[in-house]
């Protein structure tokens, strides 16, 4: 039983055992199969997560695709755009690069206007016009080729100029290969610089200590080099640095006499201050000259924002925040543009999962989107903005119009300098100083009134009398030319008054000058049948010529209503002397009175003005001290000499060093130093220059500086630099004018205890007043010129303070008056140590004879008709006696005749003219009413001119026509011969200019003045030089010389004498009147040198004689200055009222033996080629006067050849 439950049990176990196995191997087939289909599950899973990616990843570049595409879309436009735009520029690059390689290298010199010229009307249409045209831009701006928006506004950020002209400039200055050349006078370039470079620029002046060493270390390290202030001529130290002659390979460079190694980044950058250089053609060549200077439009900007910024300061803060932050958005969006380009063209083949670009791209066009709303935004507020700034628009086409007014006076007198800081700082206090006014039109008038006058006020103090006029009329002129209240046309008639001299007048009250010039007005519309008027009804006119002031009377029948300046145009031609009058009139009416009334402005007030940085400028006239103000108004404040804190150096040789130390220690500790006489020390004047720079740096707020100087006589001499005075305030303080200042002012020379120091008493004080008389007579006849005195003196105070010690002296050593002594003493020493003309020194004299006589003590001497010297009395009591006694001011207190007046004032207003015409810039004083430019006017001119001009006297034909060589003959060979080089000048001259015209030849300095003078009607200097002496202008002066041509033809016809000699006709009248007597030397035998002229005045005139003289020559041709020949009786006599200078009848020249000379009851007249005397002098005509002879000699009576 057990075996078989055993053996059951084992066959159960192997079944079971089976069974396991059967289910073992289920279970491994069945994790077999579950492996597999694991497998099989991953692998799908993994498939499926695969195609997930795959859809994913592809949604994604989709997605980045279209945000690629979408930002790519605008800009494709902006892409396509650009491909076409570079596809025309690639036709046209060749001559875009060739116009704007030109524009850099020849543009920069010039001003906005022949910019604009050179390019669009010469160069553009000269390259259309070659047999192969040159492709090019259509409106090409040159700028747009090397810049871009953004660069500008970079530029504009730092400080440059908003205008076109300044940008243009920049562009040439960063672009150009030679070293840029800055003319810039009002300093903006060299601003922008200095505020762009920053640090690394090193600004450094020739000359000043070390500054090669400055250069040496640039050249090495490579940083920029600024050399500022240069003259005309350049140290030679850096020639090589300028014509870049490197050596060794072009590795090294020269810089004094070390050789560097030469930096690919050094850049030279040259700046000079003169508004009108010449430099030497190697420097044009080895620089590119650019020009800063402001232009009217630039300047208008520029005040437009500085009258904003203090009217309205929110709204411009609001301008240039919009202005800045619009350049900064315009060079964001050009670096996030640039920025996506690079990483497009640096992206591999599949760009697609380049995230950063795509939101690069985004990030650019958000950004764009954002700016183009702020832009739009900025565009509507400065829309707003732009319409509230225009309100003031008027105040700054004023302010940049006075600014160019002012700017131009430096052609009257170069000491007139003033720099556009010095006038924005006036333009900024007048803003401040404005009455206030809610209404904007209102306010805005009274600024433009406002600023006006302060510019006025501020000029005029730093002019001379004599220029203030002038300076008002170009003003008047010019705002009434802007504002078109004036005709051009008019204007320029008024100024240059071309009238054809060839009319006689038909009425009595006219001179035969103002008929021509009536005529001549007649044929214009304007004053169509003038002359027929006044040929009408010559009673009414002659009321108002023969008027005391004619400016004042209304003029006859429909003239009334004239404009005012057509009634100046009248008035200058009926009445030229009172033309200073009438222009002031005119002034007034257009102006107001405060632009006429002479105030004199109290030196405290001006003292407010100055700071350390702009010093106070005295320009000086003889006989006046206006340092004493300083040091009066020193003493108020504290200021004095022996407190130390006023230094005063009177500068001389050796005395610079004073000065600088003076200077130094002032700057440092807020002292007063008064520099005088700086015109002595020109060399050191540069110094000075550098040194009023450098102190008023980081100096004491009390430092100040006085400096005086005097005016150089002309031009040419001028030594004072262009910096000390545009940044002065300038103060002219000039002796009083007229009898009465003047002899006040020589009596508060002295005072009571002066006149009480004598113990002769009488006979020191009518003396001493006597003196003060003469003194003022002597110091106050300058101002009738060469009829005063032929030379203009130096007489001060000090000659007559001088003379009274001596009076003083020789009165308590010398009981007898020595009248001779004093006089001596006075005349040829004290006074006559001044004059240098002998006819001056004769005048001198016989005034003293005439105010110094021993009958002055009992009253019975007349110093003017009716004032006599007065007897004793106290010094309050001179002064009374003068107020009381003097008679109104007249010529006859100078001996002068009343005509001498008329002289004066005809020959000051005909200088206030023709000043005036030589301001007006060359466009306006054309005109738009004129067709002609300049140079067309030039041109006919000159062709006018050559047409007319004879040919060269043939000399081997003249002097072949006689072997006879009498004196006569050869006068007549050496006047041709003279002839012959004038004519030859001209016709030389007048033919190279013509070629200069036509562009054939280089327009030279020469060329440039000729075309100056043609357009002024002024005869050239170069002319002036081989012709004689003349007054005229150009017109009259060509006409003389043809005249002069004619007499010289019939001379020279059979050589003989004419009957009648035009002695004014002859280069050389000497020559002529010493071969009368040589000739008469000769025939009688007689020793030249003890022979003498004598003239006897016919009673004929040139017409009446046929035939020479049997002795002698009769000459004609001369006319009196000062009295006229009275025909009938042969004698001087007083002359006619506003008969200036009479003809004279033709005058018989003979030569007689000293011995044989008539002289009594004679007047020694001497005789000049022209109304200016002094060097023109000829001779000495002894002519009959019953007068005494000192009556002629203080009226200053002299001959003349041409009037």
């Amino acid at each position: 039983m057990k075996r078989m439950s055993l053996s059951q049990a084992n066959a159960d176990l192997v079944e079971a055992a089976e069974k396991l196995e059967i289910i073992r191997k289920k279970l491994a087939e069945l994790d077999n199969s579950l492996d597999t289909l694991t497998a099989a599950f991953e692998k799908a899973t993994s498939e499926k997560m695969r195609c997930q990616d795959e859809v994913n990843r592809t949604n994604k570049t989709i997605e980045l695709a279209n945000r690629l595409v979408k930002g790519l879309e605008s800009e494709n436009v902006r892409w396509a755009h650009s491909v076409a735009q570079y596809r025309v520029q690639e036709a046209t690059l060749c001559g875009d690069v060739l116009l704007t390689a030109a524009f850099i290298s020849y543009a920069g010199s010039f001003s906005k206007r022949y910019r604009h010229e050179l390019l669009h009307r010469l160069w553009m249409p000269y390259l259309r016009t070659q047999k192969v045209p040159i492709p090019m831009m259509e409106g090409l701006d040159p700028v747009s080729m090397l810049t871009d928006d953004a660069t500008v506004a970079k530029w504009n950020n730092e400080g440059l100029p908003g205008d076109k002209m300044s940008t243009q400039n920049a562009t040439i200055l960063l672009n150009c290969e030679r070293w840029p050349l800055l003319i810039d006078p009002q300093l903006q370039g060299i601003k922008w610089l200095k505020s762009r470079y920053g640090r690394s620029l090193r600004v450094i002046n020739l000359g000043q200590k070390g500054y090669v060493d400055v250069i040496e270390q640039a050249v090495v390290t490579g940083e920029p080099v600024l050399i500022e202030n240069l003259e005309e001529s350049i140290d030679p130290v850096i020639d090589p640095l300028l014509g870049r002659h490197t050596i060794k390979k072009g590795r090294f460079i020269k810089v004094g006499d070390k050789e560097c190694v030469f930096h690919p980044d050094f850049r030279l950058i040259l700046h000079t201050k003169l508004a009108n250089p010449h430099y030497k053609p190697e420097i044009q060549a080895q620089t590119t000259l650019i020009n800063f200077t402001v232009t009217r439009d630039g300047l208008e900007d520029q005040l437009l924002a500085e009258v904003v910024n203090l009217e309205r300061p929110d709204l411009e803060q609001l301008k240039s925040e919009l202005t800045k932050q619009q350049n900064m958005f315009k060079i964001e969006l050009k670096q996030l543009e640039d920025e996506l380009l690079t990483r497009l063209s640096a992206a591999e083949s599949n760009f697609l999962g380049d995230n950063m670009l795509v939101e690069k791209l985004e990030n650019t066009k958000h950004t764009a989107a954002e700016i183009e709303m702020k832009v739009l935004e900025a565009k509507v507020n400065e829309v707003k903005i732009n319409e509230a700034r225009e309100h003031y628009r008027p105040v700054a086409v004023r302010a940049s119009l006075l600014y160019f007014i002012i700017n131009d006076l430096n052609k009257i007198n170069p000491m007139y300098q003033f720099s556009l800081k010095a006038f924005n700082m006036v333009f900024r206090k007048a803003v401040q100083n404005a009455e206030v006014c809610v209404d904007v039109k209102k306010r805005v008038n009274t600024l433009i009134d406002c600023i006006t006058f302060s510019t006025f006020n501020y000029i005029n103090r730093g002019l001379f009398e004599r220029d203030k006029l002038t300076f008002t009329a170009q003003l008047t002129f010019q705002l009434l030319l802007m504002s078109k209240e004036i005709n051009v046309r008019e204007l320029d008639f008024l100024l240059r008054f071309n009238i054809d001299h060839s009319y006689i007048s038909p009425v009595d009250f006219l001179s035969n000058s103002a008929w021509s010039a009536i005529k001549t007005m007649s044929f214009t519309d304007e004053f169509r049948g003038l002359d027929r008027d006044i040929e009408g009804s010559p009673k009414r006119w002659k009321k108002v010529v023969e008027s005391e002031c004619p400016e004042k009377e209304k003029l006859p029948q429909e003239w009334k209503s004239k404009s005012s300046l057509q009634k100046l145009i009248l008035m200058r031609a009926l009445r030229p002397d009172r033309m200073t009058y009438a222009v002031r009139n005119f002034v007034e009416e257009k102006l107001g009175v405060q632009y006429t009334e002479g105030r004199k402005t109290e030196f405290a007030r001006l003292f407010k003005e100055c700071g350390p940085a702009s010093p106070v400028f005295f320009i000086l006239s003889p006989g006046v001290d206006p340092l004493k103000d300083v040091e009066s108004l020193g003493k108020k404040l504290g200021f004095t000499i022996d407190l130390g804190k006023l230094h005063n150096v009177s500068l001389g040789q050796g005395q610079e060093a004073v000065a600088e130390q003076a200077m130094e220690k002032a700057s440092k500790e807020g002292h007063w130093v008064i520099l005088q006489n700086i015109h002595l020390v020109a060399k050191w004047l540069g110094i000075l220059e550098k040194l009023l720079e450098r102190c008023c740096e980081n100096s004491h707020h009390d430092y100040r500086v006085f400096m005086s100087a005097e005016s150089s006589p002309t031009p040419q001499e001028h030594i004072i630099p262009q910096g000390i005075l545009e940044n002065s305030i300038k103060i002219t303080n000039e002796p009083p004018t007229g009898m009465l200042a003047n002899l006040h002012a020589a009596l508060d020379n002295f005072d009571q205890d002066i006149l009480d120091q004598c113990s002769r008493e009488q006979e020191f004080k009518t003396i001493l007043f006597s003196l003060c008389y003469f003194h003022a007579c002597v110091a106050e006849r300058r101002k009738f010129g060469p009829q005063g005195w032929n030379r203009k003196y130096p007489f001060n105070t000090g000659d007559l303070t001088i003379s009274v010690n001596v009076l003083y002296n020789y009165l308590e050593a010398n009981s007898q008056v020595p009248w001779e002594d004093l006089r001596y003493l006075f005349g040829e020493i004290m006074y006559g140590g001044h004059i240098t003309d002998d006819w001056d020194r004769r005048l001198c004299r016989t005034y003293l004879e005439e105010y110094m006589q021993p009958n002055q003590f009992d009253r019975k001497l007349a110093l003017a008709p009716g004032f006599i010297v007065p007897s004793n009395l106290d010094y309050q009591g001179y002064h009374n006696y003068i107020d009381e006694m003097l008679p109104h001011e007249s010529p006859v207190h100078y001996g002068l005749h009343p005509n001498a007046e008329i002289e004066f004032l005809t020959v000051t207003s005909d200088n206030l003219f023709h000043t005036l015409l030589e301001l007006q810039t060359r466009d306006s004083s054309m005109g738009e009413g004129s067709s002609q430019s300049t140079e067309e006017k030039v041109k006919t001119l000159l062709d006018d001119i050559l047409e007319k001009l004879p040919e060269e006297y043939n000399m081997s034909d003249i002097t072949s026509k006689t072997a006879e060589r009498t004196p006569y003959i050869l006068v007549c060979f050496q006047e041709c011969e003279r002839m012959n080089m004038l004519i030859g000048e001209i016709r030389r001259s007048l033919k190279e200019l013509d070629l200069g015209l036509k562009g054939e030849l280089a327009i030279s300095s020469e060329m440039e003045q000729i075309q100056t003078a043609l357009f002024f009607d002024n005869v050239p200097d170069t002319w002036t030089r081989l012709a004689y002496p003349s007054t005229y202008s150009l017109a009259q002066w060509y006409n003389d010389v043809l005249l002069r041509c004619r007499e010289l033809d019939s001379w020279t016809q059979d050589l003989s004498l004419p009957s009648v000699v035009w002695l004014s006709g002859l280069f050389n009248p000497q020559s002529f009147l010493t071969a009368v007597m040589q000739s008469l030397a000769r025939k009688n035998e007689w020793p030249l040198d003890k022979m003498t002229l004598t003239v006897d005045v016919t009673k004929k005139f040139k017409e009446e004689f046929n035939q020479p003289a049997r002795e002698g020559a009769y000459v004609y041709g001369l006319y009196m200055e000062g009295a006229r020949w009275d025909i009938q009786n042969g004698t001087l006599t007083e002359a006619r009222l506003k008969e200036l200078t009479p003809s004279m009848p033709v005058i018989a020249v003979r030569a007689v033996p000293n011995d044989r000379q008539e002289t009594r009851n004679i007047y020694e007249c001497p005789v000049y080629k022209t109304k200016l005397r002094a060097n023109t002098y000829v001779w000495t005509f002894n002519l009959k006067s019953r007068e005494r002879p000192a009556k002629w000699v203080l009226a200053g009576v002299a001959l003349l050849l041409s009037v």
